[in-house]
């Protein structure tokens, strides 16, 4: 019989050991930004880029190529028109879903290969912490009421923040001018200015401004509460941020953040990144950032990522569908 002592030491040097795997990138691996320098994606992409290089995760180095032309369909045309080539891999949002209902843009997610969806990104309804509506109830019966209306600041146009906006309209009553900017920031920049009423911004656009005192974060889009119980503010954590439901919005939008890589890859290429993005998870950084942002941590693949996939681009396009977003 073989000496057990020698067997549980083989077994923890095995352990301890550098996975090998059936394939690995020989050449600089580019991640996909469908969208303008600085914003969410770009941000997420960097703390990857950090986390992979920090933590030696990977042989090669990262390299983070922004292709936010035409709304984001230059990035995703990028990936469409790259079959096989293991050596690009796309950050991924709802424009996968919407740029080609608004734009009819010749792309659908399915022509890519799903390999992980990392996060889910919240909304939060923002008003100026100088105008009196302290909870989402007396916003919105101000926004009944209010001759002329108020302006609802967001990013793009027949995107996210213009859905939610419409979708606010639809279950209150209320209505809205809906200013399009060029990114959250300026959105934010906006709202503190008093230029705009309120915005549907995601948690890290107006970070912040909250911080700062100049925002208030009336209640968020999502059937729960963030999880996270830090304080941000001299006084409030972002668990301490109602749900809209709660506040009587019943209103619930989530945002997915996920890897693609392009249709044609080999199995054993998916598999690297399979495995890469859920060691990216463990790492501080990932960590750090989930927090950090108020993203909700999650990691998906295989037939449950699918599953979820399906079911979101089916919640998209009825949500694009009754706003009246879709191209005809």
């Amino acid at each position: 019989m073989r000496n057990p002592i020698a067997v549980l030491a083989a077994a923890s040097l095995s352990l301890l050991a550098a996975p090998s795997y059936a394939w690995e990138p020989t050449k600089p691996v580019e991640i996909v930004v469908a969208a303008g320098a600085g914003g969410a994606s770009d941000q997420m992409a960097r703390m990857m880029q950090a986390a992979i290089q920090k933590n030696n995760l990977m042989k090669q180095p990262i390299v983070v190529s922004l292709k936010g032309g035409a709304s984001g369909a230059e990035g995703l045309m990028y990936m469409k028109t790259s079959p096989g080539d293991a050596n690009k891999v796309l950050i991924a949002y709802s424009l996968i879903y919407m740029l080609p209902l608004s734009a009819k843009i010749p792309f659908n997610w399915r022509e890519l290969t799903p390999i992980s969806v990392m996060a889910l990104d919240e909304f939060v309804l923002w008003d100026n912490t100088t105008l009196p509506y302290k909870t989402t109830k007396e916003f919105i019966d101000a926004a009944k009421k209010a001759d002329p209306m108020f302006k609802m600041g967001g990013t793009g146009s027949k995107r996210e923040d213009h859905v939610l906006t419409v979708f606010i309209e639809k279950k209150t009553g209320a209505k809205f001018a809906y200013l399009p900017y060029k990114s959250g920031g300026e959105a934010a920049t906006q709202l503190v200015g008093n230029h705009t009423a309120s915005n549907v911004n995601n948690p890290s656009e107006n970070l912040e401004v909250w911080r700062a005192g100049q925002v208030r974060a009336l209640c968020v889009f999502s059937k729960e509460r963030m999880q996270y119980k830090t304080k941000v503010t001299e006084t409030m954590s972002w668990n301490d941020i109602p749900t809209c439901k709660e506040q009587g919005l019943d209103v619930s939008y989530q945002m997915l953040r996920a890897m693609f890589l392009p249709g044609g890859v080999k199995p054993e290429e998916a598999a690297f990144y399979t495995d890469l993005f859920k060691k990216v998870t463990q790492t501080a950084e990932y960590k750090d950032y989930m927090e950090k942002q108020a993203l909700k941590p999650v990691f998906l693949t295989g037939k449950d990522m699918l599953k979820f996939l399906e079911e979101d681009d089916a919640l998209n396009k009825s949500l694009m569908t009754e706003a009246g977003f879709v191209a005809q």
